[in-house]
Order: C-alpha cells, then sequence, then structure tokens
C-alpha cells in the first residue's frame, strides 16, 4: 500500500449527524498509519450531536487548527444553523483551496454548495432534503440518483450511511481496491462499491426541510 499520509480535520457543529462522522472516520481511523484525523469547531467548544447524550471529543477551534490535508463536513439537523453563520462559511472557504481533497456526508454538501466552491462540479446530497439541499447550489451539478459522486478533489455522498461508502470509495482511489474491501470486512460492513446504486433516490420525497425538524 503507497505511504502518503493524510491529516483529516473533521468540521464538527451543534446536532451534527452521529454516524455521518464517526461511521465515515472509523473507516479512516482503521488506516492509523496512513490518517490522523482531529476535530475542530468554530470555538473549540464541545458540541452535541443531534443525540444530545452523546458527542466526540473537539480538539482545536478555527484560530489554532494547524493546517490539514482532507477536509472532511459532515451532515446533520445543525446544518440549518450554520449555513447562515457567515464565520463557519468563511473557514471552509478558506481551507478548500489549501487542502487536497474534500469529503462531504449527507446535508455536508449543502454547506459546501453554499460556499460558491461546487459551482460547476457534480455532487449530490441527501435524497430525504434534497429539494431543500440543492436551492443553496442553484449553479452545482447536482446527481440525484447516486451514492456519491466525485468530480476533482471534491466527493460528496448522500445521506448518513452513504459517507462509509464514499470513505471507502475514497480509500479505493487512495490506496487500491483490495485495501478497502479489507477495511470493509474488518468493519463487518457490507460496502456498496458502485457509486451508482442507489434505492433511496426513488424512495425518498426529498421535499422535507430541515427547519421543521425539532433540535
Amino acid at each position: 500500500m503507497p505511504k502518503e499520509f493524510f491529516t483529516v480535520g473533521a468540521l464538527l457543529y451543534k446536532d451534527y449527524d452521529l454516524l455521518d462522522v464517526n461511521g465515515s472516520l472509523r473507516m479512516l481511523g482503521s488506516l492509523k498509519a496512513n490518517f490522523n484525523i482531529i476535530t475542530i469547531t468554530q470555538t473549540g467548544e464541545h458540541v452535541t450531536s443531534f443525540t444530545p447524550q452523546i458527542a466526540n471529543y473537539i480538539n482545536y477551534n478555527f484560530e489554532n487548527c494547524p493546517d490539514f490535508d482532507i477536509l472532511f463536513i459532515p451532515g446533520g439537523v445543525g446544518t440549518r444553523d450554520e449555513l447562515e453563520n457567515s464565520v463557519f462559511l468563511d473557514f471552509i472557504k478558506q481551507r478548500v483551496p489549501k487542502v487536497k481533497y474534500v469529503l462531504t456526508v449527507c446535508t455536508g454538501s449543502g454547506l459546501l454548495a453554499k460556499t460558491g466552491l461546487l459551482d460547476g462540479k457534480k455532487a449530490t446530497t441527501n435524497k430525504l432534503v434534497w429539494n431543500w439541499m440543492t436551492s443553496f447550489g442553484p449553479n452545482v451539478e447536482w446527481v440525484r440518483k447516486a451514492r456519491w459522486v466525485v468530480d476533482g478533489k471534491f466527493y460528496t455522498s448522500s445521506g448518513v450511511s452513504a459517507g462509509m461508502d464514499m470513505v471507502l470509495g475514497f480509500i479505493s482511489d487512495i490506496y487500491g481496491k483490495e485495501e478497502a474491501d479489507k477495511v470493509a470486512l474488518e468493519a463487518e460492513y457490507q460496502w456498496h462499491d458502485d457509486p451508482h446504486w442507489d434505492p433511496f433516490a426513488d424512495k425518498l420525497p426529498g421535499t422535507v426541510d430541515l427547519s421543521t425538524i425539532p433540535s
């Protein structure tokens, strides 16, 4: 396996989705010799997930976090607040040009789209809130029927568990499919390795607005 090493900066916020973060980062974290993962919030304070009894440890704030190679943006109900948070969006704008890759899960792609950095790129997002999310990126080439989409250094995935499939796809692209299969097997996870596999695009209405979901 290649020895290329990456530091992953995981950008968290209040009411992020646990599976978006922990499921996806669990896959990257399996390759400890290749990935270092740091967690970042705006103030450096711990934030609760949408499952408020559970949260992740936070390493840095926007001011003191070091450079990293991969920006990881999860989704979650808290997306609705961060879409109106200029400090949060400016951090994304500042960091994206500096990193080698950007990985988003679920509504995390809506946050990226709101910055304009996805304009002209292909991307996907959560199918349950499709209409609402895609409205924040009118110049993005949204792909509804996709588990995940790759366009240059941007990897965007559909809802929640799709993040794990996308990350395994990323591992496959960088280190080879054999390595991705090994990570999935050791996690006892059934990896859907076809990015075009997406039965949920036809089953979920795409009309839910996160503002209607209570915190």
